[in-house]
């Protein structure tokens, strides 16, 4: 039967769970929708903390605030078809709605990354210009620094779900994940997708990748001036305002490092892995963020404390 047919002009995309264990997908469920529920309140616990008090109306937190908004955002986007893979069984989804659902994904994912270098640019002029951090950065710089980052995603992403509309599908496709991925709707076509390939490894090369070697530089110049403070309490105080983004970094990068290499040289390994390594690399940052800040970040942990007292009284 051709691929052509009426029924390909409205293609169906069949979600993935854990192949082979779909009569236990009851008990998956709890802890995947247990992360889910700790991402999202951890992110709004988070923004509520930074909006209410008035102490934490500062560069550094402004940008955390950047962050829960892209994980809350990231969290939610993909909600949908969990619950509708691992809770109704339910693997349809509407071509439309997965080019929508994988839009907003890579828009996120390309948000996340351009956060962390801006608070990587927030902590050196913290450390390099202490006593001019706030007139450098002003409200308006912020503004700016946050309108520039969700221009170049959303920018950057159209594209790419435009291409992905014009070419041709089977009637019915199978995907690999519970949520719809850019590289994985590619894999289905029937036409040829090779413009459609060298413009996804453009955007990741000059999103992620060009954010990678900048969070590198901004690290390097970040050590060359804490080595050159004198005071070895002060160049450990300095440090210390870094740790809590560097834990941010490795909880976004290591993951997306992990499912490329799985995709790349892990053709062998079950289907369950592959699974795996996209529901850590989408659940695992909006789940840790929240919690590494407010552990390491002496100012959110004891205003959440407060909040929390305040409540028991």
């Amino acid at each position: 039967m051709s691929v052509f047919n009426d029924s390909a002009l409205y293609p169906r995309f069949l979600l993935t769970g854990f192949s082979g264990l779909e009569s236990r997908y009851g008990l998956i469920s709890l802890p995947l929708f247990l992360v889910y529920g700790t991402s999202i309140a951890g992110n709004i616990t988070i923004l509520f903390i930074i909006r209410t008090e008035s102490s934490l109306h500062q560069p550094m937190y402004y940008f955390l605030s950047m962050l829960a908004l892209t994980d809350l955002g990231l969290s939610t986007t993909t909600l949908p078809t969990m619950f509708s893979v691992f809770w109704f069984h339910s693997r349809d989804i509407p071509f439309n709605a997965c080019l929508v659902q994988m839009y907003f994904i890579h828009v996120f994912s390309i948000i996340e990354s351009a956060v962390l270098l801006a608070m990587a640019f927030d902590r050196f002029v913290a450390i390099r210009e202490p006593l001019r951090y706030a007139t450098i950065l002003t409200n308006d710089v912020i503004t700016g620094i946050g309108l520039a980052i969700a221009g170049r995603a959303l920018a950057l992403v159209f594209p790419a779900s435009f291409l992905l509309k014009r070419l041709q599908y089977h009637a019915v496709n199978i995907l690999s994940y519970p949520f719809c991925l850019h590289q994985d709707l590619i894999k289905t076509t029937v036409s040829s997708r090779r413009v459609s390939s060298i413009y996804g490894l453009m955007v990741v090369i000059c999103s992620m990748g060009l954010d990678s070697v900048l969070l590198l530089l901004s690290y390097l110049l970040i050590l060359g001036t804490v080595l050159s403070i004198a005071s070895k309490a002060e160049r450990v105080k300095a440090l210390n305002t870094c740790i809590s983004h560097v834990c941010a970094v490795l909880t976004f990068y290591t993951p997306m490092i992990g499912l490329s290499m799985i995709r790349r040289y892990g053709q062998n390994a079950s289907p369950i892995v592959h699974v795996l390594m996209a529901n850590v690399y989408l659940l695992v940052p909006p789940l840790m963020n929240p919690i590494v800040y407010s552990v390491k970040t002496k100012q959110i942990r004891d205003r959440i404390l407060k909040k929390f007292k305040k409540h028991k009284v």
